[in-house]
């Protein structure tokens, strides 16, 4: 379930909740985080909001246990074990016992009773988030977190508990305990909210608009030109989707007295696939580094071992973004490919013209979305679901043998003006224009940019009030 209403959160939720913040006593504050993202949470999943709780009572629980035996292997590999099969266990049975039990049941003809559990919105985000804790704890990168307020209000941190960036107790460890606002970091993290909003809203919601139109058409009557709006459409929504997200994420955390980490580094600029995963959501490629890469050996073990690591490194990719074969396609697409960059490929892309690396790489992010959103969710067979996709990429490619239809004239029409702001939107372009505006125009000139960013806010809070289609792609991990 994806929270009901919007305007309750922007028009109600958010203006009290940073009021009463900034009005309690320091030593109140982290109360005030730990209630709203309670409450932030139950709005969206009154009832699993005591999966969170677990979690994190667990995970607290084994943090002290782990500081207190620091002395006793056994005691805090224990403790260790135990967080990581909580945390593994929620996710297992509310993301991946369904998928598990239809599999099973249509391979082998068995009847086994699908429970039918909803997903709790975000679990794969506090999941990983706290169980970084106990990870990094029995490692020694961190201290323990012995306030039990302090370190729930880490997990329940509103603005990021339900679609990231990931941030691990090690990111703000220094902040969750004494922190200060400045006046920057308030005005930045007010822009930084807004140019998020704007993202999500104005863009992500209106392109998104023509990949549903898209979707619902039968990809065997596609023609190539409808084939590549739809899904530039879904690539460009899901990008300023999620990237509008973490922006709000962070630009809240700073309005609160935290620097969370980045998630995107303009991703659609890289000039290799290799490029564009250190690019694209950022923390979550942190973590797995972190927790899965380097502990099965990384690079450091030859050759084979470093290719094998690669491919179960992005298999569980895969696997964290849903309980689909699309998924676990997808996550297999991008690890062969990045063996294939690490083999001999990338040596090649460093040396043709940038353009064409560019071009390669970013036409194979496209296919990959057509992996990962391409097919009906309803959709649970291996051989159906690999047909859909096969139809959908022979459609960009003309395999339908139309070129251009009315459709996709009349969409290119209609969506023109998105489309270039999302291109524009998607590169560095207007981040260069404004440091050179900054920097060598009067200073006049940056007195339009609180008229600019109030406009946007402005435009922004008027479509939420107004529309019905307010999708958060990444609620659904």
């Amino acid at each position: 379930m994806v929270f009901s209403s919007l305007t309750f959160l922007f028009f109600f939720f958010l203006p009290v909740t940073l009021l009463i913040y900034y009005l309690v006593p320091k030593r109140f504050k982290n109360i005030v985080i730990l209630i709203s993202g309670l409450i932030f949470y139950s709005w969206g999943e009154p009832i699993y909001v005591f999966a969170m709780i677990l979690s994190t009572f667990i995970d607290y629980t084994a943090g002290r246990i782990i500081a207190k035996y620091d002395d006793k292997p056994k005691i805090r590999f224990i403790c260790l074990i135990v967080s990581l099969v909580m945390n593994l266990g929620l996710l297992g049975t509310f993301k991946y016992l369904g998928f598990i039990i239809n599999s099973l049941n249509g391979w082998f003809g068995w009847t086994i009773p699908n429970p039918g559990l909803p997903l709790p919105i975000g679990i794969s985000f506090f999941t990983f988030q706290s169980m970084s804790y106990t990870i990094d704890l029995y490692r020694r990168n961190i201290k323990v977190q012995k306030n039990a307020v302090s370190f729930i209000a880490f997990v329940t941190l509103f603005p990021q508990i339900v679609a990231g960036p990931i941030v691990r107790y090690e990111d703000i460890q220094n902040e969750i305990d004494d922190r200060k606002v400045t006046e920057s970091m308030l005005a930045s993290g007010i822009s930084r909210f807004i140019v998020g909003l704007g993202k999500k809203v104005l863009i992500a919601n209106n392109i998104g608009a023509l990949w549903t139109q898209v979707k619902a058409l039968d990809y065997s009557t596609l023609s190539a030109g409808t084939a590549w709006l739809g899904i530039l459409a879904f690539t460009f929504q899901i990008y300023f989707d999620f990237s509008g997200y973490s922006d709000m994420a962070i630009g809240l955390g700073k309005m609160m007295g935290f620097n969370f980490p980045e998630n995107f580094n303009y991703p659609f600029q890289s000039k290799s696939i290799s490029e564009f995963w250190r690019r694209w959501h950022m923390t979550l490629g942190n973590w797995f580094k972190s927790y899965v890469y380097i502990p099965l050996g990384g690079n450091r073990k030859g050759k084979v071992r470093t290719v094998i690591n690669i491919l179960i490194v992005w298999a569980l990719t895969g696997v964290w973004h849903g309980a689909a074969w699309n998924f676990m396609l997808w996550g297999t697409f991008f690890g062969i490919l990045i063996v294939l960059e690490r083999l001999f490929l990338g040596k090649i892309l460093e040396k043709i013209p940038d353009f064409f690396s560019w071009l390669y790489t970013f036409v194979l992010v496209v296919i990959s979305f057509v992996i990962f959103e391409g097919v009906d969710p309803r959709i649970t067979d291996f051989g159906t679901i690999f047909s859909q996709i096969f139809t959908y990429i022979g459609a960009m490619f003309g395999a339908n043998g139309t070129g251009i239809d009315n459709f996709a004239i009349n969409s290119f029409v209609n969506y023109s003006v998105i489309f270039a702001l999302c291109i524009v939107g998607s590169t560095d372009l207007l981040k260069r224009l404004y440091e050179t505006v900054k920097e060598k125009a009067p200073k006049w000139v940056m007195y339009g940019m609180p008229v600019l960013q109030s406009g946007v806010m402005l435009a922004s809070v008027a479509f939420i009030a107004t529309s019905s289609y307010n999708p958060f792609l990444y609620f659904n991990f």
